[in-house]
């Protein structure tokens, strides 16, 4: 049997047809048909049927699914053993929100290159969309995120590490052209800075605006939580963050808070992989230093 039907099957059935699999794998979709048809004719078995325009599958695909994935899994497995395990070498591909690689992560990636200092680690800073998104196609070995984002059911594991509080900051000045925002009802003539539309904690602040009947005056976007720093404390506009991306700027007074209706709400930081991602030596050790500076630092975020 040939493991790249098994490959090409489980494909199928991860993206939910043959040519979004053939989309994935870069194949025709006669390659995709004619690896399906070898497959069920050295199974005996049909695995896939006709419904209208679509092909679903049959009971015995269904029941084929545990086995291909088992045997996947020990392919890997098998990848991974012509490393030398006992140095930790190898590669992980990692995506992390862009917060959290700033200002929580480094810690823990120090120390996993103190632990495993011959592996390769492959960080991108992403949204946290984008990574629920490539840890379900299987793009991404591992993704530190905010849990908030939803949309994954039982697909990934999930491993909590802080609940993060945020913040509405300003610098002093511009804190006196606005010292709250919890009167409703207002137009208030300073501009929001903040990160990407699909930002977690920029969601959370505009809808509560939305819900409050608060205008602003314009929003400027940009992808650097430094940089959007940077033109808050230099009384260019508020922006609502992490209290741990500010935390250094609270406490020096650059920064100073601003009343909300929001005092109590926090987003999870997570880091997760997929269900049916083999854990390889190297992926325990980031998931037990993760855990460590999460137990260490409490809320830490």
């Amino acid at each position: 049997m040939e493991l790249k039907y098994l490959q090409t099957f489980r494909t199928i059935v991860d993206e939910g047809g043959f040519s979004k699999a053939a989309e994935k794998l870069n194949y025709t979709q006669s390659t995709i048909t004619f690896q399906m048809n070898q497959l069920e004719q050295e199974l005996s078995v049909p695995l896939f049927e006709k419904i209208g325009r679509r092909m679903v599958l049959t009971k015995a695909g269904e029941r084929l699914i545990p086995y291909a994935d088992e045997i996947l899994q020990s392919v890997d497995r098998l990848r991974f053993f012509q490393d030398d395990l006992s140095d930790c070498q190898g590669s992980l591909n990692i995506g992390v929100g862009e917060s959290l690689l700033c200002y929580y992560l480094p810690p823990v990636l120090k120390e996993f290159h103190r632990r495993a200092p011959n592996a390769r680690l492959f960080l991108r800073s992403m949204n946290c969309y984008d990574i629920r998104n490539e840890l379900l196609d299987g793009s991404l070995d591992l993704g530190v995120f905010y849990e908030d984002v939803g949309g994954f059911g039982s697909s990934l594991t999930v491993h909590p590490l802080a609940e993060c509080s945020l913040v509405l900051v300003a610098s002093p000045e511009m804190k006196k052209l606005c010292p709250d925002f919890i009167t409703p009802d207002r137009e208030i003539p300073v501009p929001f800075i903040i990160n990407e539309q699909n930002c977690i904690f920029r969601q959370i602040f505009e809808q509560y605006l939305r819900e409050k009947s608060i205008c602003l005056d314009h929003t400027i976007e940009l992808w650097s939580i430094p940089t959007i720093k940077n033109l808050a404390k230099n009384d260019m506009g508020i922006s609502f963050l992490p209290v741990f991306t500010v935390k250094k700027e609270l406490e020096t007074g650059e920064l100073e808070t601003i009343p909300t209706g929001l005092s109590d709400r926090t987003i999870t930081a997570v880091c997760a992989h997929h269900k049916n991602k083999w854990v390889s030596p190297l992926m325990e050790l980031f998931l037990d230093l993760c855990g460590e500076y999460a137990k260490k630092n409490g809320e830490g975020a």
